[in-house]
């Protein structure tokens, strides 16, 4: 499909820089395709009341880490231009590789000092050698520590990876180390939230229990690509960047079983949605996964593991405003979309979410 059938235009105060408070404050719009309502404005809180006991919500436990490192290159002249690596991928226990800007500063062979002073008393700088050069800005860094100590010096150097349409218009604090984590959080290894369970609080996971609406998890965690517009003219032309996850053997047999029952599965995010997918059969019957997913989810899809998505409101032209399209039909969220930007729902990491649900 024409990769221009998905762009919309988004006032740009339509963006979150913070999430509701709390959490489940923030607005939801529920969407059923081919019903007399099409469109329902509700809010998170109501979600409880918007399924049915049996169902089953999916949530991604992946956990953000401090990936966001800012320093400045040593030791080639006197200018020390400032660097930002964003780290994406560990190597093995002293190399990671790492998005960093600008990449034009950068040769193999140079030293990178992150932070003048840091906490670990024995540890003043945290340097790194760049050992090889990629496309798009990626790097290989080899720090100067390895194993515990060099996790310890990221995470106390670290920023919160905030997405581009928020990092561009504020810097990351220490709000941020609570606010861009779900609850749910448990495997570290993201680069970016899994939003939809941004929503989610101790309360109406409660409320959800007693409705008889069970939570699973499952663990994918979060690349770069996630953030990345498709700049093909056709979808076609656009390839997803891997990401690796895992649905555990009772986790798969649980919600089979729930399906057995008449119970829908709900996941929530596109993380979780995909990588169900991913373990699902032709026939919806979910195994056990693990491994990577490049599933890439555009109308013409046929879904099989999953009934309905509670997700945020994405980009313009991106992998996820395409798959919510696929779900639900280009047409419809064209008009949900539309209809959000005109009740000033808020948009993107921080914002605001809908309730998606497969057409009867």
């Amino acid at each position: 499909m024409r990769t221009d059938l998905f762009d919309f235009a988004l006032p740009e105060d339509r963006i979150a820089l913070r999430p509701a408070s709390p959490r489940d404050a923030a607005r939801l719009l529920v969407v059923r395709p081919g019903s007399e309502r099409e469109l329902d404005d509700c809010t998170v809180r109501d979600l409880p009341a918007l399924l049915r006991g049996g169902d089953a919500l999916v949530v991604n436990d992946t956990k953000v880490f401090a990936a966001r490192l800012r320093g400045r290159r040593i030791g080639r002249g006197e200018h020390e231009p400032a660097i930002e690596a964003t780290l994406i991928a560990r190597l093995d226990g002293s190399r990671w590789k790492a998005l960093v800007r600008p990449a034009k500063r950068l040769a193999v062979g140079d030293v990178v000092r992150f932070g003048d002073e840091g906490k670990v008393c024995f540890l003043g700088q945290l340097d790194a050698t760049v050992e090889g050069r990629g496309e798009g800005g990626e790097v290989t860094l080899a720090f100067a520590f390895h194993g515990a100590v060099l996790d310890q010096a990221i995470a106390e150097r670290g920023d919160m990876p905030l997405p581009p349409y928020i990092a561009g218009r504020r810097a990351a604090d220490e709000r941020d180390r609570t606010d861009y984590q779900t609850i749910f959080a448990q495997a570290e290894g993201s680069v970016a939230a899994p939003t939809a369970g941004l929503h989610f609080t101790d309360a109406m996971v409660q409320a959800l229990s007693e409705r008889g609406i069970e939570i699973f998890r499952v663990t994918l965690h979060v690349g770069p690509g996630t953030f990345l517009p498709v700049k093909a003219e056709d979808t076609g032309g656009h390839k997803m960047h891997p990401e690796w996850g895992s649905v555990g053997a009772a986790t798969a047999a649980a919600l089979n079983a729930k399906r057995q029952a008449g119970g829908r599965i709900v996941a929530v995010g596109s993380t979780s949605l995909r990588l169900m997918e991913s373990a699902a059969a032709p026939d919806g019957t979910l195994s056990a996964f693990s491994g990577e997913t490049a599933l890439f989810i555009t109308p013409g899809y046929r879904f099989r593991a999953v009934d309905a998505m509670l997700t945020n409101f994405h980009l313009p032209r991106s992998t996820l405003f395409m798959l919510v399209c696929a779900l639900c039909g280009l047409e419809v969220m064209q008009r949900a979309y539309a209809h959000a930007i005109d009740a000033r729902y808020r948009f993107y990491s921080y914002g605001d979410a809908c309730l998606l649900f497969r057409p009867s």
